[in-house]
């Protein structure tokens, strides 16, 4: 499909599907626990009656530390049938999904290796079943993931062989309808977590156009990848031009979703730096250097949030572009001082090289505003900035239309992957990005970094409605917590999918 000019050899190691861990627990709904469940999780809250099949009373599991608070757990076990684990909920008047989706990533990870897993958490009646199924299932499966990759010890891989969601007869046909809903999310979340906790040899651009091309295949969606040699004639300079150092050619991929009756249009792009080593603007040799595989954790969620579409019914047609390459040093790298014209035809003077993530999605975002969508969102690890500003916890969010905006921080909020919206202010800040021989520079000073790249971005998009997610921070985790599991996240994926799914073209 691709030929590339570079005829010199390439070493090429095991394909990335090889190293890969599917999320594929099987989920059933049903009136009670099957009889051959190891481990149940039992709901508990801090009011009201103490559920009888745990056997112990309020004050019992008080003076062992269990106070029902959210996520707090309680292993009893028993020797006539399965472990019972208490599971905390808090005040059942104040429980939402995303409580009880750290609730289920609590249970799952007290219950150990055990793989048949049953728990009545979806059955909370203050929450609606089907949002409550979906959190249960989600928060399950995420905290059973584990990646294993190239470990010849895999005793540490995911024992999660079923996760069975107990509910009653009124509610049962609703938590059916979440589950199902929640394991397509889950899956897609651990693909991308796969996808960006793989060693960068392993997955390099070549590689992730050829999954993208299976996974196509298998989930309904359209596909087209374009090679080095497109690229320029296409006008890409941003992508050519990172690219130029390195020894893997790079890819950009197009995929695309198109239902029977398409509800709007909505365009995403992901950036898809394989590796960043900061080209020329050499990045110091530290712990955040080795996790510079992850920087294309944005191409990551929007391939992964792609193969959810089909299994979900989304109304909306959604159009995808995966800018992806590696940014490395060489005699033949990008230069500070190099300019740049992209696939608009702006041209960019080059200030440091190691801000690559803008200059890729500025031709994806012109690519995009190309196909005429009604709204467009791009998703990247692009600045330290949006880390140093809102931490580990929170990815920032800013945008052209407050419409599109608003819609993307709902499904953020639904998904609990938070993001908080920092200004445009290109009136105050385009200045910054001023060049004396190009239309604009690539950085524009050591301060309010996420919004000058940002407004740099949004001279790609024109008129189209259009929002940025910066998730520098929240791409990875150094321990458990709730939902996410150590190593890269997913962070991202299952919000585009409640974007696209809930898409609502702005000013409609």
């Amino acid at each position: 499909m691709s030929t590339d000019n570079d005829s010199r050899p390439r070493s090429r190691p095991a394909h990335p599907e090889t190293l890969m861990t599917p999320l594929d627990a099987e989920v059933t709904v049903a009136r009670s626990a099957p009889r051959d469940t190891e481990v149940v999780g039992v709901a508990v809250a801090t009011t009201g009656t103490v559920p009888r099949q745990i056997g112990l009373s309020r004050a019992a599991m008080g003076e062992h530390g269990f106070t029902a608070k959210p996520g707090q757990t309680l292993v009893v076990p028993r020797s006539d049938g399965p472990t019972i684990v208490a599971v905390g909920v808090g005040d059942p008047a104040e429980a939402d999904a995303n409580r009880l989706r750290d609730a289920a990533a609590a249970f799952v990870r007290a219950a150990g290796k055990r793989g048949r897993l049953a728990t009545n958490l979806a059955d909370l009646d203050t929450v609606d079943a089907a949002a409550a199924a979906q959190a249960v299932v989600e928060g399950g499966l995420l905290a059973s993931y584990r990646y294993v990759g190239l470990k010849n010890d895999t005793s540490g891989a995911s024992t999660l062989e079923r996760l069975t969601l107990t509910a009653s007869a009124n509610r049962e046909k609703a938590v059916a309808r979440g589950a199902e809903r929640g394991r397509a999310t889950a899956r897609a979340a651990g693909l991308a977590r796969d996808l960006a906790n793989t060693p960068p040899a392993y997955l390099t651009a070549r590689r992730m156009a050829d999954l993208a091309v299976g996974l196509a295949g298998e989930h309904g969606l359209d596909v087209e990848v374009f090679d080095r040699d497109q690229l320029e004639v296409m006008g890409c300079g941003g992508m050519v031009g990172v690219n130029k150092a390195s020894a893997e050619p790079p890819r950009l991929i197009k995929l695309t979703y198109t239902p029977r009756r398409p509800k709007g249009h909505l365009a995403m792009v992901g950036k898809g730096i394989m590796y960043d080593s900061g080209g020329l603007s050499l990045k110091p040799s530290d712990a955040f250097h080795q996790v510079m595989k992850m920087d294309m954790s944005g191409a990551a969620a929007v391939l992964a949030a792609m193969t959810a579409l089909r299994d979900l019914s989304c109304p909306a047609k959604v159009t995808a572009f995966l800018v992806c390459t590696d940014n490395m040093p060489s005699g033949s790298a990008m230069k500070l001082g190099d300019v740049l014209t992209m696939r608009n035809g702006k041209t960019v003077e080059i200030h440091n090289t190691d801000a690559e993530g803008r200059l890729v999605l500025a031709d994806g975002l012109s690519l995009a505003v190309e196909e005429e969508p009604d709204a467009i969102v791009d998703i990247a690890t692009l600045t330290g900035a949006a880390l140093g500003a809102l931490g580990t916890e929170i990815a920032a969010v800013l945008g052209t239309d407050d419409g599109f905006v608003e819609q993307v921080r709902a499904a953020a909020g639904a998904t609990d992957e938070p993001v908080w919206q920092l200004p445009l202010e290109a009136d105050r800040y385009r200045k910054l990005l001023d060049s004396v021989v190009a239309d604009m520079k690539n950085i524009g000073g050591p301060y309010a970094g996420t919004i000058t790249a940002s407004i740099f971005l949004s001279e790609f998009v024109g008129d189209v409605p259009w929002a940025h997610l910066d998730i520098a921070g929240p791409m990875k985790v150094d321990a458990d917590d709730g939902w996410k599991s150590k190593g890269a996240t997913g962070v991202g994926t299952r919000t585009l999918i409640e974007l696209a799914t809930g898409f609502t073209p702005p000013g409609a």
